[in-house]
């Protein structure tokens, strides 16, 4: 019998108990309704669950610091890991299926093991060490779970104690101001924690005060934590993170919003909208296929295999991916009905089109999720397919750029988001995943699933322009703090098309660079200018590295300028001739990840760079990457001198026009002129027309918020539309406009009829 059912079984003449009702909900949310745990995949992961179960209890071991051998109660997550593995055991206990349903020795050993962590660590007398997020998050979520589910076994003495741990480590301080480490994801997870709390001790001041300190989460946020209304994501500060600690505010998010719905302290926010718009907004264009792009996982993609994890799932793009899709699944019951069709149609097409790791079976799911993902597959609602479109995340340096058959990433760094972070013995050697790394799909979704991260070599990360220097592991610093004093790091899109751009300044280094990526219809055109450096050392610029899997054997094509790989794609090459290496490379998860098993494996890779020889000076490269493309159709760009002119590549300006496509781009690292355009200032331009009409984008990428005018040498008959910050100064032979742009990166337009 479920919760629910306990609480609709009781006397008609009986009051309504709201705490068991609250309770009774979050056991639906958490242990999942409405599904058969004799039909699959439902039974295979309820068997699971209760034999991995029976195992725990026979290992358990208490002992004054760990409650299992090899696992102490001392740093990093020994008491998290320690409440995960009871959590495990509960859901054996109380779920139908587990082969230990109701099992009164699977009980007893859960009882044993909640005591002896109350007794010897997890009490008010204990002052906390390590890391903070174990005793303020990992450990009171888990807790607290386990109390709500085995409450009618605990007796009060030991909910009472329950209760008094999380008051302790989680304060009603720490739900004050909105800083430090009580912002976004964090303060969620602290919510939560403090909602249960007082569902499970009977404190509706807790309850409210949780409620309300949902509130600082959900507007827009300009600086540090949160979300931005460009659709970026923070977490600590200068890490772009959408993809791990975002799925974790939506999971958390979706789990209250559905518990306190209908009840005395339901979430009314208004801005609680602002969450809701985020999930088609900030979150499905950086879903590809089932995987969430490690461009916004964090150190998160080094975990891979970790030795802590006693199911041994892997923990690569599409984990995260498929955590972050089941939390818009979990979020969805407290949309509308309109939202929620939506977001079941793109949840759906992300179902069916995940082939790496299928959705309804990955392994990472217990049976809450499967059930809801399976009834959305179920559902009448038809798949979304993939749209296409130009997503610019200016506020974490982020962009993703959509086409029928691929899809592009691109991750850039400034003194607002950081090259990589690294802290807890994670990712230590991410230095260059913000040098313009440039990752992209076309076709099956596996290229950075499969052991990419231990085996590709560190500074050779495709798309980016990087000092040959050896750098320490945790170079720069941990937590974020490697950032480039750099501000030209941006772009402006018409949603289709973009021109995107980086000031480059190398981590550890003297490296500075020009580099631009403009977005166009089969292609990102790649321009590098201005590359300089003076370490003595080599500098390249990684053309592609593409993880071939395990004895790959895919053909590299060359024809005279241009490069072809089987199954991938290719590359134009407009300005010499880039070097090729294919290798084997070993690796393990531990070597980038202390948490991690030391399992070695060996993955194929194909490298292409352009070599800028050591201690270049204004070195320039020029390429055009076409994902997805022929031979045929490779040689045919390469041949065609019409469909590309580079209007200016050096270290003043960048610009290419595409007639076909009626498309004319450029950035101004300073005041200058490229083509048909005039910057007074350092901005990003794009032009598209399309028939008589032309739509002029403008932002200006250093965020100085100083306006700037823009002449474009062409004949406007009139100002179709302006935005506001547009000011026209001049039609007639040539438009002349003043912007003011603000300091977020946005882009302005202006739509034109020509003369």
């Amino acid at each position: 019998m479920t919760p629910a059912a306990r609480v609709a079984g009781a006397p008609a003449d009986a009051a309504p108990d709201p705490y068991q009702a609250l309770r009774a909900r979050w056991l639906d949310i958490a242990l999942g309704t409405g599904y058969d745990p004799t039909a699959q995949p439902y039974a295979a992961r309820l068997a699971e669950t209760g034999e991995l179960a029976r195992a725990l209890s026979t290992t358990m071991a208490p002992t004054a610091n760990s409650l299992w051998p090899g696992h102490p109660f001392d740093p990093p997550a020994g008491i998290t890991l320690s409440y995960g593995r009871l959590w495990t055991m509960t859901r054996a206990y109380v779920q139908q299926g587990t082969g230990s349903t109701g099992d009164p020795g699977l009980l007893a050993a859960v009882l044993r093991g909640l005591d002896h962590l109350s007794a010897a660590v997890y009490h008010p007398g204990t002052n906390r060490y390590g890391n903070w997020w174990e005793w303020q998050i990992g450990s009171p979520r888990l807790l607290l779970d386990i109390t709500a589910a085995l409450h009618d076994h605990l007796g009060t003495d030991r909910i009472q104690a329950a209760c008094a741990a999380v008051d302790h480590f989680v304060p009603d301080t720490a739900l004050g101001d909105y800083s430090g480490t009580s912002t976004g994801a964090n303060r969620v997870d602290l919510c939560r924690s403090v909602t249960l709390r007082g569902v499970l001790g009977r404190a509706p001041a807790k309850i409210t005060l949780a409620r309300d300190a949902l509130s600082p989460v959900f507007p827009y946020v300009t600086r540090g934590d949160g979300l931005y209304a460009d659709g970026s994501f923070v977490q600590h500060t200068w890490v772009a993170y959408s993809g791990t600690y975002g799925q974790v505010m939506l999971d958390g998010l979706g789990r209250l919003l559905t518990l306190l719905a209908g009840s005395a302290w339901e979430v009314t926010d208004p801005n609680r909208q602002i969450i809701l718009d985020s999930v088609e907004r900030a979150y499905a264009p950086l879903i590809h296929d089932g995987l969430v792009m490690d461009s916004v996982n964090g150190r998160a993609i080094s975990r891979g295999h970790l030795a802590s994890d006693d199911r041994g799932i892997m923990r690569s793009d599409h984990f995260h991916g498929g955590q972050l899709i089941a939390a818009i699944a979990l979020l969805a019951t407290a949309a509308s009905p309109a939202e929620r069709d939506r977001w079941h149609a793109r949840v759906k097409g992300w179902i069916e089109r995940d082939t790496v790791t299928p959705l309804l079976m990955a392994p990472q799911f217990d049976v809450a999720d499967l059930a809801r993902l399976h009834a959305i597959a179920a559902s009448p609602v038809p798949a979304a397919p993939e749209p296409t479109g130009h997503h610019l995340f200016a506020a974490m340096d982020r962009a993703v750029h959509r086409r029928p058959g691929f899809t592009v990433n691109i991750a850039m760094a400034s003194d607002r988001i950081a090259h990589y972070e690294c802290g807890n013995g994670e990712n230590p050697r991410g230095w260059h995943t913000g040098a313009g790394m440039v990752g992209w799909w076309a076709g099956v979704s596996d290229q950075y699933t499969d052991w990419y991260w231990p085996t590709v070599d560190w500074y050779r990360l495709p798309g980016t322009t990087v000092s040959t220097r050896r750098l320490a592991d945790r170079e720069g610093g941990e937590w974020g703090t490697a950032r480039p004093d750099a501000r030209w790091v941006g772009g402006t899109t018409d949603g289709t098309y973009a021109a995107l751009g980086q000031h480059l300044k190398g981590l550890g280094s003297t490296l500075q660079a020009r580099k631009s990526w403009f977005c166009a219809a089969d292609a990102v055109i790649c321009l590098g200018a201005g590359i300089t450096c003076s370490d003595g050392v080599p500098v390249e610029t990684i053309v592609d590295n593409r993880n071939l899997g395990e004895n790959g054997t895919q053909r590299f094509v060359r024809g005279p300028n241009w490069a072809h790989l089987e199954d991938h794609g290719g590359w134009v090459m407009l300005d010499g001739s880039p070097k090729a290496l294919r290798e084997d490379r070993t690796g393990a998860w531990s070597d980038i990840n202390t948490g991690s098993t030391p399992e070695r494996r060996t993955r194929r890779w194909q490298t292409l760079w352009i070599d800028h020889g050591t201690d270049p000076v204004d070195a320039t490269y020029a390429y055009v990457l076409m994902p997805g493309a022929s031979p045929r159709a490779l040689a045919r760009r390469a041949a065609d001198r019409s469909w590309l002119s580079v209007l200016a590549n050096d270290a003043s300006r960048q610009a290419v026009t595409v007639p076909s496509l009626g498309l004319t781009a450029a950035n101004f690292w300073q005041p200058g002129t490229a083509g048909p355009f005039t910057a007074s200032a350092g901005a990003s331009l794009l032009a598209v027309r399309r028939g008589r009409t032309v739509t002029l984008c403008v932002s200006e990428p250093p965020r100085t918020g100083e306006p700037l005018e823009i002449t474009w040498d062409r004949p406007v008959r009139r100002v179709v539309h302006a935005d506001e910050t547009v000011e026209v100064l001049a039609t007639g032979r040539r438009l002349r406009l003043r912007v003011t742009p603000g300091k977020a990166c946005a882009t302005h337009r202006c739509e034109v009829t020509l003369g």
